[in-house]
């Protein structure tokens, strides 16, 4: 005799069926607590060694008097102003050695000849300390903002050449048969294939290159300026403003995080277009 089921009794075992328990949520687990709860951290020793290891601001300005004194240049301007002629000096600079980079990383991919006059040459000056050629470049472009742009720019370019290089290089060549198989041209085959690859790592070197950049600015200041993070840099130092000196070393480092942040971000849609292709 067949037994029929009713509704009643399916709810009825349903309601002994296990349910996978809930997962726990983590607070700590999230990047974004992480990350803040280090800053809060790093902030506390920093404000505790200034004020109680060291104790003299002519040393090391705690992080609260550092804020205090952001505060008054911000109402002065002069954080603003100078702030943004170092920001002006560091993305044109960026952008020239971001574009000369990739196309000189991809003129060494596509012709030998091209690779063989220029490797010797990145591969040294690359070693070379940038550093000590940023007095030469003052002399030759003078104090305005063309010496500063000159020396962000000889920052830069060289990890965008090398990434640009390594990320030609590691192109599927499978991917490169594919597009000659169907007639494509040698310039569609690296605007269509070659470079959405090298993409990725063209990005990491972008990232590397805006610390750098930072860099070339704030050595192009300190030799010759008349304005500029660097500039304050040099002009708190000399009297031991300690606070004012924080104050433009953090915007440098807070731009700098921003900067590689949103490169960052960039990246990982990158990565996952690729990880989609």
């Amino acid at each position: 005799m067949t037994q029929l089921i009713t509704p009643a009794a399916i709810v009825d075992d349903a309601a002994f069926v296990e349910r996978p328990a809930e997962p726990s949520v983590n607070l700590f687990a999230s990047k974004t607590v992480r990350s803040i709860l280090s800053l809060i951290g790093g902030l506390a020793i920093w404000e505790f060694v200034a004020r109680v290891v060291v104790h003299n601001n002519a040393f090391l300005a705690a992080p609260s008097t550092v804020a205090v004194r952001a505060w008054e240049m911000l109402l002065d301007g002069s954080l603003l102003y100078n702030g943004w002629v170092s920001l002006q000096e560091l993305l044109i600079g960026y952008v020239l050695g971001v574009v000369v980079g990739v196309a000189l990383g991809a003129a060494m991919v596509q012709w030998r000849g091209v690779n063989d006059a220029l490797e010797l040459w990145i591969a040294a000056l690359y070693a070379a300390p940038m550093v000590a050629l940023a007095p030469l470049l003052i002399i030759w472009f003078g104090i305005g903002e063309a010496s500063k742009i000159a020396v962000v720019f000889i920052m830069v370019i060289f990890p965008i050449v090398i990434n640009t290089q390594a990320g030609l290089e590691s192109v599927d060549r499978r991917l490169l048969l594919v597009a000659r198989s169907f007639c494509s041209g040698r310039w569609k085959t690296f605007t269509t294939v070659s470079l959405p690859s090298a993409a990725p790592f063209i990005v990491a070197g972008m990232r590397q290159a805006v610390g750098k950049g930072l860099i070339g600015v704030v050595v192009g200041e300190l030799f010759g300026a008349k304005a500029g993070l660097g500039n304050i840099i040099t002009t708190a130092s000399s009297v031991f403003d300690m606070p004012t000196l924080f104050v433009a070393v953090v915007t440098l480092a807070v731009t700098g995080v921003a900067l590689t942040a949103l490169l960052r971000a960039f990246e990982v849609r990158l990565s996952a277009w690729r990880d989609v292709a």
